[in-house]
């Protein structure tokens, strides 16, 4: 089946079928999102330095409103 054929088979369903189908989608979506999360924020994840920076700076006390992260970043770019 082609995408374009199931769009045409979506676009005939009944209404409360399509947002049957439209929650699913997004239900599978969230799913995905989460899964991707989960593995980039695990130990030796994309973002597992950055979680354990935080993490020390909390600890620490030594956190900072995220708009000055934010003006340093700009900055830094400059």
């Amino acid at each position: 089946m082609t995408v374009e054929a199931i769009k045409d088979a979506i676009q005939h369903l009944p209404e409360d079928e399509r947002t049957s189908l439209v929650a699913w989608l997004n239900e599978m979506e969230y799913d995905e999102w989460d899964k991707q999360m989960a593995k980039d924020f695990s130990s030796g994840g994309r973002g597992a330095a950055w979680a354990q920076q935080l993490k020390q700076e909390a600890a620490q006390a030594d956190a900072r409103p995220i708009e000055s992260g934010f003006r340093q970043r700009r900055n830094n770019r400059s």
